[in-house]
């Protein structure tokens, strides 16, 4: 069993670092054609990061897989996002953050788009949590492929707890939510964070259940990769999904967390922008046709749909 000393701020780094290697390698065998380029980054306050992406491949159209580790002083913004700027501001604790983050955009619109975050924090107060989740975003949702992307995420939850999945599914369905539009951003999937081990044994058990999920990403969007590129598509389609891809522009930019925070601490601005689309529409008052595979998007595009 592993132990707490082994799950050291160092050890998590260094899966994270296998993790983004493992998920490219993946992406381009399964894309066929198109390459990570990678970007190796310092952060001026301390660590650092590589940020890997993708243009013009053979599925996907634009990607980024993004791994950082970074530290430095915990300044007030960031004890405030966290909720403990009640600490000494005479004697600001360090931060130790790392992560891999990921957003995909395919040239088609019968692939949908898929974000993945996995990420650790600590402080050296000893506050320590790890956080994360998958989601998917159909340009157009499919029950069928709904049910088996919710059952795989289900079946990991369910490998560490059974109460997970019905946790942070509702979770995923209250976060990806866009108010302005009153839909969500697409499927949902599951999102959890501040998971703060009470002793030994549950850290070991959080990284575990961290690594799992960092694991499925790979197998579950290759799968909707390898199905869905060849399904055939026209000018409609193309014409809706830059539509759609507009609202993942509004969601990221208003209501993301990890985005806003990111600008407003001056983030790296290359980095947190990764997940824009390379085209996106916005078209005014735009309403789709009756009983049309649009608009039955549209109906649901909800929170608290049950798809297992």
């Amino acid at each position: 069993m592993t132990t707490e000393q082994e799950i050291t701020k160092e050890t998590i780094t260094g899966f994270f670092q296998g993790l983004q290697d493992r998920i490219c390698q993946a992406l381009e065998e399964a894309d066929g054609t198109g390459r990570f380029r990678e970007d190796s980054w310092e952060r001026p306050g301390g660590g650092g990061g590589r940020s890997r992406t993708m243009a013009g491949g053979r599925i996907i159209e634009k990607g980024g897989v993004g791994f950082s580790a970074v530290y430095g002083e915990a300044t007030e913004a960031t004890l405030r996002t966290l909720q403990l700027a009640d600490r000494d501001a005479a004697s600001p604790p360090t931060f130790y953050a790392t992560g891999v983050s990921i957003v995909l955009h395919p040239h088609s619109p019968m692939v949908p788009i898929i974000h993945m975050n996995v990420r650790y924090f600590e402080l050296s107060t000893g506050h320590n949590w790890f956080g994360g989740g998958i989601d998917l975003t159909p340009h157009y949702v499919v029950a069928d492929d709904a049910h088996w992307f919710h059952q795989q995420l289900k079946t990991v939850c369910d490998r560490h707890d059974s109460t997970y999945y019905d946790k942070f599914k509702p979770w995923a369905d209250d976060y990806f939510y866009i108010p302005h539009r009153q839909e969500t951003r697409g499927i949902g999937g599951i999102f959890f964070d501040y998971l703060k081990p009470e002793n030994t044994a549950h850290k070991a058990d959080l990284f575990a259940f961290v690594q799992d999920v960092g694991n499925a990403f790979a197998p579950i969007y290759t799968h909707f990769m390898r199905q869905n590129h060849t399904i055939s598509f026209g000018e409609r389609e193309k014409q809706w999904q830059l539509l759609r891809r507009g609202r993942y522009v509004e969601f990221n930019l208003v209501w993301d967390r990890g985005t806003k925070f990111g600008l407003e601490t001056n983030g790296r601005t290359e980095s947190i922008l990764m997940s824009m689309p390379p085209q996106a529409n916005w078209t005014y008052d735009f309403r789709p046709e009756a009983v049309s595979r649009e608009e039955q998007t549209l109906h649901q595009l909800k929170k608290g749909i049950n798809w297992v």
